[in-house]
């Protein structure tokens, strides 16, 4: 099992060459096809008022045809230039459309997505793109830190809570967690139950994933605060970790997210590139 086709979206950002940088990092060890993806956001002309007199459209949309070409061009570049001279099987796909729409039909046919962490100064891409990517595609997210990191996979941290969606994060982790030096199972707060942890909290998982051949240890800690991100990102840093895998819950509705506490969490604070799934 591995990851054969790699979408990584690419917009205009300047933090756009680190998310290339580890998709094509992953696309050379998983042997995988890397797709490039960049969505041109539609014309929307503006309402204005004026009297009945006419407006100039036509330097409204040569204007939007200007600014949609300039970051076309910029997201192709880096996307030309993170894969020049590398020997990879690639392509490159340009829609228009809503990104968070239109990445998540592309996302249908990819075994892994590569988005970047909200950038700090604003953009034209959605801030919470990672997340509702995540909700909306079935599918694995990897979310690269704006400030860049090295390729994942050598010590991966597991959030575990004996839920749904953490158990489908670990199923789609695997290509990750077989090949990882050290893998970390950490139960924030468990609770031994039968319909979930089971009697050792972390145990039943740990079991499960060694069958794979993983290799792996279970730590079980404590948020006080109930601040289980905070803890999540302490232990991360601990124990040297490249790669936090976890399940990612909540809805969107009318565009607004509701995530869980341990999500916002790390998607505001990563250092290290976290996979999400849902």
């Amino acid at each position: 099992m591995g990851y054969k086709t790699i979408l990584v979206h690419c917009d205009a950002s300047k933090s756009v060459s680190h998310r290339l940088a580890v998709a094509v990092a992953l696309t050379q060890r998983f042997d995988a096809h890397l797709v490039g993806f960049h969505a041109r956001r539609p014309f929307e002309a503006p309402v204005l008022f004026d009297g009945g007199v006419g407006f100039p459209m036509d330097d409204f949309f040569r204007s939007y045809e200007e600014g949609m070409k300039t970051e076309e061009t910029a997201a192709s570049a880096a996307f030309s230039q993170a894969t020049k001279g590398k020997h990879l099987s690639t392509e490159w796909r340009t829609v228009t459309g809503y990104v968070d729409d239109e990445l998540s039909i592309q996302a249908r046919y990819a075994d892994l997505v590569v988005v970047g962490q909200a950038d700090p100064v604003p953009t034209v891409t959605p801030s919470d793109l990672p997340e509702v990517t995540a909700l909306a595609t079935g599918r694995p997210v990897l979310v690269v830190p704006h400030i860049g990191a090295k390729p994942p996979g050598k010590v991966v941290m597991v959030c575990w809570n004996a839920s749904r969606e953490a158990a489908r994060a670990v199923a789609d982790a695997l290509p990750f967690l077989k090949a990882a030096d050290k893998v970390i199972v950490l139960a924030v707060n468990p609770t031994a139950s039968a319909a979930g942890h089971g009697a050792e909290p972390g145990a039943d998982v740990a079991a499960w994933l060694s069958r794979h051949g993983v290799k792996v240890t279970v730590q079980r800690d404590v948020a006080p605060d109930a601040d289980v991100g905070a803890v999540i990102l302490s232990r991360a840093a601990d124990h040297g970790v490249d790669l936090i895998v976890m399940g990612i819950y909540g809805h969107s509705r009318m565009r607004e997210m509701v995530l869980g506490g341990a999500s916002r969490s790390l998607l505001g604070s990563m250092i290290v590139p976290v996979l999400m799934a849902h």
